[in-house]
């Protein structure tokens, strides 16, 4: 898909460029390029306040229907607001699990009361989200969910069991949490879509500290932790297939957001290159040149994405997003270690905090593993996307 930009989008875009320059400085100024992933430990307080800034300017939740409190954008011009978001450095959204996938899940399966009580502390920048999926045995195998449910006698369930790699749990108010609520049921079969309020004396979260020094991610443990009758999304069952649209909505147009923060890391690598003479390598002026046509490519095929419907639904091209785009990454923060040098090794003095592009290195070892590893989302292209035979599943 060929998005053209219209004279009234060029001036939506002036429009956000403009806003974000008036209201991104003063106290927000520290939060510019902050926030991002391997940083989203950073300003959790300031960038909450920024949360509230964005939706004070009406910039929360543009894509979504004005009757869940959205803009109703265009495809164009929301690829406008995150193109332009990341161009000017605004800090990684602390409240983008429940824009980008919380909050279309609700409105696209949610009860009506549901979405009168969720929705709103989302557009507001109130209410913050995470994601209870992976669990110790259930990473990338999400269908082997060992979290179980149950109600008790008033209605209200009951939850057990542990989530891990829960992003930002520790600075969240609700998670949506995939339980096993049917006794004895396997794989896709008896899960169930449960909204659970994060304070509550049955929920512990406990940091997982990683390599760069961070703790961003963590594990959560239920114990008879409660939610109630009413925050079941979908009926008991129905799990499943709440989770996959889930996944589809994960794939929208927040990539081009996405990749405008490639694009600045990228930048920051050529300007590196440049005045080190690490341009000057033929080696590496290719491999600069490979990454600069691997993010033309990311953009493309996300635009192709963009042009289908908007509805959670997991398109042919939408398969090859995650493999494509966290191998290209990995590959970058290799690239910025290599043009950098003998500094990639090298800290300046204690606490030696880690430079933006050192912890780029890190973090994005992680890109090919988290949220499906590369090896799950070529079982994903082969089996959901081309129609081959399933891989053969060994039996204990």
């Amino acid at each position: 898909m060929k998005i053209g930009f219209s004279e009234q989008d060029e001036h939506f875009r002036q429009e956000v460029a403009g806003w974000l320059a008036e209201h991104l400085c003063g106290a927000f100024e520290a939060l510019r390029f902050r926030g991002g992933p391997g940083d989203e430990h950073m300003f959790a307080p300031e960038r909450k306040a920024w949360e509230r800034k964005l939706a004070e300017g009406g910039w929360t939740c543009v894509g979504w229907a004005p009757e869940h409190g959205g803009r109703g954008l265009s495809i164009s011009q929301q690829v406008i607001f995150h193109e332009e978001y990341a161009r000017a450095g605004g800090p990684g959204r602390m409240g983008h699990i429940g824009e980008g996938l919380a909050g279309p899940t609700i409105a696209a399966f949610g009860s009506e009361d549901q979405k009168r009580r969720f929705l709103p502390g989302i557009v507001a920048g109130t209410t913050f989200w995470c994601q209870g999926y992976s669990e110790p045995g259930a990473g990338s195998d999400l269908a082997a969910v060992k979290t179980r449910a149950a109600q008790d006698a008033n209605g209200d369930w009951l939850i057990n069991g542990q989530k891990v790699w829960t992003s930002l749990a520790h600075e969240s108010d609700w998670c949506f949490v995939l339980a096993r609520t049917e006794p004895g049921s396997v794989g896709h079969h008896g899960l169930s879509f449960l909204l659970v309020p994060m304070d509550q004396p049955g929920i512990s979260v406990r940091p997982i500290e990683q390599m760069t020094g961070t703790s961003e991610f963590n594990e959560v443990f239920f114990d008879d932790a409660r939610t109630e009758a009413a925050n079941i999304v979908g009926q008991p069952g129905e799990g499943w297939k709440i989770a996959m649209a889930l996944l589809g909505f994960e794939r929208g147009v927040s990539t081009l957001g996405q990749q405008m923060q490639f694009h600045n890391e990228l930048d920051e690598i050529i300007a590196i290159a440049r005045a080190n003479g690490a341009d000057r390598d033929p080696q590496l002026r290719l491999r600069l040149a490979e990454a600069w046509c691997g993010l033309r490519i990311l953009r493309y095929n996300s635009l192709r994405m963009l042009s289908g419907p908007q509805d959670g639904s997991l398109r042919r091209e939408a398969t090859i997003y995650k493999l494509n785009w966290s191998s290209w990454h990995a590959s970058l923060g290799k690239l910025a270690m290599d043009v950098l040098g003998p500094e990639a090794e090298l800290l300046d003095a204690a606490p030696y905090q880690l430079s933006r592009l050192q912890s780029l290195y890190l973090f994005s070892r992680a890109d090919t593993l988290y949220g499906g590893s590369n090896e799950i989302q070529r079982n994903i292209i082969a089996e959901r996307a081309l129609g081959m035979p399933r891989e053969p599943r060994v039996r204990p």
